[in-house]
Formats: structure tokens, sequence, C-alpha cells
């Protein structure tokens, strides 16, 4: 008995203290301290944007202009791009139906323009290219896949098939090289010796080899592997330099399989580049969690992916310490989004709140990641709307104004990038994080997080002035608001994710 009050002590002091922060030193000021001289590591961190293709990005939409508009401003390196593949196929795969003795299929008009605005919004800047889904052709198929006609149609089955059609799997890279080569190298050659002139002649600087190929066709880490050496190999001789992403794994934290065989080289043909990996990462709450609950469970779920981060570097580093890791689908959902597929979904609008609690949960991941050296965060995503993910959307989905998930992302963005110090940190309380980092500039700052929705008062030990950047629920999905500091005080608003840079 006395052991187990023994026990019950500490949880009881962890839901007074963190909990019900409000309980918390009587309205003390939570203390905020960097130490600058005790350097973490040099971040390599790119924080960046999952750009997919929905009706939010088509020509003709109101929201058209602001998204890409805003991807613009925002100047990112390591933008993905994954092409509408099964959910929109006509905007993701190329080549709808088999080649016959006469004819092709091949019809690129609905890919380029997006692929096209992608491109002169991002001016040049690094993008990791995706067009995610193999054509359902490609599988055996006890019946075929019926693409909808009218290409702004979902359709949520066209991603059918586990066994593809051609054992030596010579049939997809095939497909992704004369893709590859219509961007590339200006056109291609088609299965009946036929020229595709396209005119383009674009930089692709890393390709992911399929997204998510764990759900999409439920594709054993042997399988995935020997897929992704054919493509590889075939890419490699229409665009030589560029690099590529492997796994783009849904659940790392249910698939170690997927990353120990992957990542082991044996596993591969001699000569196959493993330059990055990547994989996703949701916070979704129970469907009869409160609002008031949901912080609680984002961040707890954050912390879980945090620590299965470091155990899938640790496979990385034993295998292949060259490779890099991109994160490149991170957010948060909400759990209705989950019956969007079902003929009698009905939209439930989603409260303001709700953004800036995403926005605070990427914050901090983004944070977590810097300092486990991840290369590139990447904040989903762009387009979304009511029947495609709508809690996942960084814009309005009618107007293509940013919404405080976006702010966040740009704040981030404009004040911390790969070849910042980033120094150990810490804070009073348990519900705020804190990570300070030194730019290459020299200036000093600091990334606050707001865990809750409560407004704090925050002491920054060692401050004497500076400046203050900050989304949260009063800024909503305005920019972020800014103001000058004095002394060592400052107030939050909830779920903030703030910026404070101090006078060198």
């Amino acid at each position: 008995m006395r052991r187990r009050a023994i026990a019950i002590l500490p949880l009881a002091a962890f839901f007074v203290f963190t909990i019900f922060p409000t309980l918390r030193a009587q309205g003390q000021p939570v203390e905020v301290k960097a130490h600058w001289d005790q350097v973490v590591r040099v971040s390599k961190t790119s924080p960046s944007i999952m750009l997919g293709s929905g009706p939010g990005v088509w020509r003709g939409s109101p929201a058209h202009d602001p998204i890409f508009q805003s991807i613009k401003d925002l100047g990112a390196d390591d933008v993905r791009y994954a092409g509408g593949g099964y959910v929109f196929p006509h905007y993701g795969v190329a080549e709808l139906a088999p080649p016959t003795a006469t004819t092709t299929s091949w019809d690129f008009s609905y890919l380029d323009p997006v692929m096209e605005d992608t491109m002169n919004a991002l001016q040049g800047h690094p993008m990791v290219l995706n067009f995610t889904t193999i054509p359902a052709w490609m599988f055996k198929q006890t019946e075929p896949v019926h693409y909808p006609e009218d290409p702004t149609k979902v359709c949520w089955e066209c991603s059918r098939g586990k066994e593809l059609r051609d054992p030596t799997y010579g049939e997809v890279a095939d497909y992704y090289s004369r893709v590859v080569s219509w961007y590339v190298k200006g056109g291609f050659t088609d299965e009946l010796g036929k020229w595709h002139a396209s005119g383009h002649h674009y930089k692709i600087d890393y390709w992911e080899v399929f997204n998510e190929p764990d759900l999409e066709h439920g594709l054993t880490p042997e399988t995935y592997t020997k897929l992704y050496d054919a493509v590889v190999e075939a890419i490699h001789k229409v665009s030589p330099n560029t690099k590529f992403v492997g796994i783009s794994d849904s659940y790392a934290g249910g698939h170690p399989d997927f990353f120990m065989y992957f990542l082991n080289p044996r596993h591969h043909k001699p000569g196959i580049p493993l330059d990055m990996i990547s994989y996703h990462f949701y916070a979704v709450p129970g469907t009869d969690e409160s609002p008031e609950i949901q912080p609680i469970t984002y961040f707890y779920q954050a912390d879980r992916f945090l620590e299965i981060v470091g155990y899938i570097e640790a496979i990385r580093k034993e295998f292949t310490p060259k490779t890099g890791t991109m994160i490149n689908e991170m957010g948060t959902m909400l759990p209705e989004d989950w019956a969007q597929a079902k003929p009698d979904y009905v939209f439930k609008p989603i409260r303001p709140s709700y953004w800036n609690l995403s926005a605070a949960t990427f914050a901090y991941v983004y944070a977590g990641l810097a300092t486990r050296g991840i290369d590139a965060v990447n904040e989903s995503g762009v387009p979304s709307g009511p029947g495609m993910w709508p809690s996942i959307a960084m814009h309005n989905w009618d107007t293509g104004q940013p919404n405080a998930r976006f702010w966040a992302l740009k704040l981030i963005h404009d004040n911390f990038r790969p070849g910042d110090k980033i120094v150990n940190s810490e804070s009073s309380s348990g519900t705020v994080m804190t990570q300070g980092y030194v730019t290459a500039s020299g200036e000093r700052k600091i990334l606050i997080v707001n865990k809750r929705d409560n407004e704090i008062s925050l002491k920054l030990t060692g401050a004497r002035g500076g400046k203050l950047e900050v989304v949260d629920l009063t800024t909503a999905s305005n920019p972020p608001a800014s103001c000058k500091i004095e002394g060592q005080s400052i107030k939050l608003g909830g779920l903030a994710v703030a910026v404070v840079t101090l006078p060198k």
C-alpha cells in the first residue's frame, strides 16, 4: 500500500502542474532561459511545405493565385510536390490506360499546369518531386479500375492492386523514366516508338519514389526496395543529377521493418543511391475528445513521434550514415477526416482555435526534429478542403487566404534556417517549450511554444529588451504580430508560436 501511494504522488503532481498550468505557482511567470555558450548542434533543418494537386491549385480556382503567391513569398527550399495521384488521377497519372498495338494514352494536359505553376512559384529553390501513383492497370486486377470521366471527381479506389503484372518491375520503371524525361529532357519516346514533345527542361533536385506505399498498395519492404531500385536506375539514365528519396512511410512507429530492410545496402543493387529517406507524422485525437483535451493529446503524440525519430535515426546511422532524412508530411488531423470517403460524409465546420493548436504542434515538432538533425520538415498540406482532408489545410479553401498554420511556418522559416547554432535551453513549465538559436548572422533568437490555450506570462532570464513576433489565438488568420520587448517580461496568448529576437 505504501509503495502504491508513493507511485501515485508524482502522477498527481503531473496532473496539477502540467494538465492544469493555471494552478501552477499561483500565477508566477514561466522562466525561459537559453544558454548561449552551450551549443547542442548546428542545424541543418529546412522548414518547408508540402504541396499536392487539388481544386485549390487548379487554374480558375479563386484560391489559385493567393496560394501560389504565398508559396512564392515563403521562399522555402525542399518543397515537396506530390502530384494528384489516386485522389484525382487525371492530375497525377500520365497514362491512364495500357498501351495497345496501335495506341497509347499519354496525356499531360492536367499534370502540366499545376507543375508549371509550382515551378514558377519556387523560382529555382530546390524541390522534391513525386508523381505518387503507379497506374492502376499495371497491377493484377479482378476487374478494371474505372477512372472517373470528370477529372474533378475524387477516386478513392484508384489505388487498388497489390501484385504488379510485370514481375521484373520494368513496366513501372519505364513509365517513371518517361514522366521524368517529359519534364527534364523536353519529351520522351513512347512504347510504340513515337516521340512526345513537351518543351520542358526543368531541374529535378529530388525524386521521391512513391507515396506511402505501405498504404496505397500494401507493399512489403522487399517489394518496395526492388521497385525503388528499378525506378531509380531508370530515372538516372534520363536525369543523372537527380537525387532520390525513399520509403515515404505513413506510420513510422508501426513499420520498423521497412527502415531496417531498406536502409541495409545489401538489399539494393550495386550503385543504387540512398540519398534520403522520408516518413510522415500526423497527430490525431480520439473521436470523443473535447477541444480542451486535444492539446494534451497532440503534444503527447508529438513527444512519442520524436522518440520514434530517435530510434529510426539510430537505424539509419548504423546502416547508411550518409543518408539524409525528410519528414515531408507533418501536421495534425481531426478524426472526422477519416469519414470523407463515405457516401454519407458531411463536412463539419472546424473551430478557429484548431488552426492555432495545429500551428503550435508543428512548431513544437520542428524544434524537436532540428535538434535531432533532420534535413527537412514539410508542413502538410496545400491544398485541402471539405472532402479532401480539410483539417490539414494551410489556406482557406474558398479564398486561398493563409491560416495560422501557414503563418507559423513562415515565422519559423523567416527566423530559423540551416546553419543556425542550436543552444541548450530551458523552461520552468512543461507547458512552455523554448529553444534558443544563434543565427548565421550572429543574432540570438528564442522559439517559444505555448502548449495550452490560456494566456501566460514569461520571464526571459538574462534578456534586456528585444523584439517579439507571434502567431496566436488573437492573430487568427493574419500575419504574425510584432512588438518591442521592454525588459524581461512578455505575455503570450493561448497556443502561441513566438520568436524572440534579442539585441546583439
